[in-house]
């Protein structure tokens, strides 16, 4: 029998690639035939992550054979996963974010309104009673520090911080100063073109109508990915082109002061002028406090739109 994929979304951030590998652990330790798996490229956050675990990635896939098993971490949307979704069976979901899929049959579904998957597959392991090593903590605590910024993100819970302590202990590792060092080594676009940096962490959405991208990138100095503000607007405007896309916009999140900038294209523009109060000049504004588009930019474009 085929063994049952375990992937994430899309475009993969560090939760997605983890929670893969982590569930992918815990199933096995059940007794279930599994394989860790992912849908694009490791960014370099998770590498740093790999690394210093000396562990190799997930395997990458582009297509899932019709028919196969699969279980699905850290996204339960049809835009954000595999083309042929609705041809294999979706045996589990363990997610973090709203519920955007249907399925004309019944499966396992663990969505929680915490920070991370991380935090979620932390709770399942104590439930099974299935023992954390060293290298799974190091995992999860690596996702939890990277979906909360170091636990400063409005999306990061009482519950986040709980079990971040807990996997610090068993991990070893000084939350501080190696989740600093982590996300640090994610905001390095060097070698990145302007192509890659627009899709790094760029997800479809439809906000009441409007469609709408919106993009992601972490940096330690917002001036120096201003720097490329010419060729990003250029890179932003092909998309939208090719996408028929309403809004395009850019967040470039600072980790240190936890303020974005924003870069916003696409006739619905306005959005953003309207849902935060503030005056796009030549396309840009900055976003004071704003550093989760899960909690603080989808459901605000949403209602305004």
């Amino acid at each position: 029998m085929a063994k049952i994929l375990i992937f994430g979304h899309k475009n993969p951030d560090t939760d997605s690639i983890t929670s893969s590998l982590v569930l992918a652990n815990l199933e096995t330790k059940l007794g279930r035939e599994v394989e860790s798996c992912r849908l694009g490229k490791v960014n370099k956050e998770t590498q740093y992550v790999l690394d210093y675990l000396g562990i190799e990635p997930p395997r990458l896939i582009e297509k899932v054979e019709d028919g196969s098993e699969v279980i699905l971490v850290d996204h339960a949307s049809d835009k954000e996963t595999i083309e042929n979704l609705d041809k294999v069976k979706i045996l589990k979901i363990v997610d973090h974010h709203k519920v955007a899929l249907n399925t004309a049959y019944p499966l396992y579904y663990r969505a929680e309104p915490v920070g991370c998957t991380g935090t979620i597959l932390y709770k399942m392991y104590k439930e099974n009673q299935v023992e954390i090593d060293k290298v799974m903590a190091t995992l999860m605590l690596s996702a939890i520090i990277s979906d909360t910024l170091l636990f400063k993100s409005p999306t990061c819970t009482s519950e986040d911080k709980e079990a971040g302590k807990e996997l610090a202990e068993i991990s070893g590792l000084n939350p501080d100063t190696y989740g600093l060092e982590m996300l640090k080594a994610g905001t390095d676009l060097a070698g990145f073109s302007i192509e890659e940096i627009l899709s790094l962490d760029a997800k479809e959405f439809d906000l009441n109508g409007v469609k709408a991208v919106i993009n992601q990138v972490n940096t330690a100095s917002i001036e120096d990915v201003m720097q490329m503000k010419a060729d990003l607007e250029a890179g932003m405007q092909k998309v939208i082109d090719e996408k028929s896309l309403d809004l395009f916009m850019l967040l470039i999140t600072d980790i240190v002061n936890s303020n974005s900038q924003t870069i916003t294209l696409g006739k619905r523009a306005d959005l953003i002028e309207k849902s935060y109060g503030v005056k796009l000049e030549n396309h840009t504004a900055l976003l004071k406090g704003v550093v989760s588009r899960k909690k603080q930019v989808v459901p605000i474009l949403t209602e305004n739109a």
